[in-house]
């Protein structure tokens, strides 16, 4: 059974039935459960999420996207720094990049207020941090390739469903 193809498909649509799978990969349903224990055991599949319109819900919430600057310390590289970031609950996402930044953190608060709260007094202050950058989130078009507004045709891609 090829993997890629398992996971390409688990990833456009996590609830994909297990019969489904099955014959979209030619497989034994056995075959498909055995195979998903193995990359979840191995850590290739680490969780099994849903993509939420937050704007379409009463929910107050906010997305900003957090350049950081930082330091790398001898023998850990920049991976001791990260580590200290990636550990806060606030911290949704996180990538160590190349270009004039280090790292870019997502993070998610109920106001713009709590966000500006956790990079200054906790985020800005870290040993090993230089410099912080905040963008706010908007307005969200797309997510993990699902588009979440409709286009001029009145059409959307909200979920995408596979055989």
């Amino acid at each position: 059974m090829e993997d890629k193809l398992l996971l390409s498909l688990l990833q456009r649509n996590a609830r994909m039935k297990i019969t489904d799978l099955a014959a979209a990969l030619d497989e034994t349903e056995d075959d498909v459960i055995e195979k998903l224990s193995d990359l979840e055991r191995q850590k290739v599949i680490c969780g099994y999420h849903t993509i939420i319109n937050w704007d379409l819900t009463n929910t107050e919430m906010v997305t900003a996207l957090i350049q950081i600057n930082a330091s790398p310390e001898r023998e850990y590289g920049y991976d001791r720094i990260a580590s200290r970031i990636y550990k806060y609950d606030e911290i949704d996402t996180m990538y160590l990049l190349s270009g004039s930044f280090e790292f870019v953190a997502i993070v998610k608060g109920k106001t713009m207020q709590e966000v500006a709260h956790f990079v200054a007094s906790k985020l800005a202050c870290l040993d090993g941090v230089s410099g912080t950058s905040t963008y706010f989130v908007l307005k969200q078009y797309k997510n993990d390739g699902v588009i979440l507004i409709e286009d001029e045709d009145g059409q959307n891609d909200r979920l995408v469903v596979t055989p």
